[in-house]
């Protein structure tokens, strides 16, 4: 039965936040569990929030905004981790609680000027990028505190912290050390910034080690992907 699976899943993931959280010296509080659902249908989602799943995770607009509008009636947060193009922003806008992958100045204005348009407030965390591989985004870390200011200035979006995808070439701790450091510059200028978004399924020890706040948990949670089928 699916919700026996996700359950188990759950549990795992939990276990192992728990026991970062205790090496790391840290409360399970302080972390929040993001469920990545991409490629996983709507009922999954249900059956997260059953399980009391409140954080759930997409990174492509049409399939985030298909399982937000039939998840509608769920207390659910919506966070969109993936890259973010500008002519995207209108929907993404429409149902996404954070924005996690916010890495340059133009998609800071567009971001602000639909949310006053839709009259919302979205959270926007500042995407760092931890090497040089242009795919995964973020805005090279002497450029954040810049960008944190106009996310901070901006009408209709407040700035959350900063996120980050560890490269897959090299350790994790390292690069998320590099990441806390990039943090604590953000919250010396923005003391209210303290999300940090960092760690997936395969990392989330470190990066809990190192301060995440969020952790992007999917394959670990939910089993290996399929494809989403609309």
């Amino acid at each position: 039965m699916r919700k026996d699976e996700i359950a188990a899943g759950l549990a795992e993931v939990e276990k192992r936040i728990e026991e970062a959280c205790r090496a790391a010296g840290r409360e399970r509080q302080e972390v929040t569990l993001v469920a990545v659902t991409k490629t996983y249908p709507a009922s999954d989602v249900r059956v997260l929030a059953e399980l009391g799943v409140r954080d759930v995770g997409e990174n492509r607009d049409q399939e985030a905004a298909q399982k937000a509008r039939e998840c509608a009636d769920l207390p659910l947060t919506w966070h969109f981790v993936g890259q973010l193009q500008t002519n995207k922003v209108r929907s993404v806008v429409g149902y996404a609680d954070l924005i996690h992958s916010v890495d340059r100045a133009r998609l800071v204005g567009a971001i602000s000027r639909e949310a006053v348009k839709q009259g919302r407030e979205i959270g926007c965390l500042v995407q760092v990028a931890l090497d040089d591989a242009p795919e995964r985004g973020g805005a090279r870390p002497a450029d954040v505190p810049a960008l944190a200011d106009e996310i901070a200035a901006a009408d209709g979006v407040w700035l959350g912290g900063v996120m980050a995808v560890a490269p897959l070439e090299e350790e994790p701790g390292p690069a998320f050390r590099r990441l806390r450091e990039v943090a604590l510059t953000v919250q010396e200028r923005h003391p209210r910034a303290t999300m940090v978004s960092a760690g997936m399924s395969h990392d989330l020890a470190e990066a809990i080690a190192y301060g995440a706040t969020h952790v992007r948990v999917g394959t670990a949670l939910l089993g290996r992907r399929k494809p989403f089928v609309r």
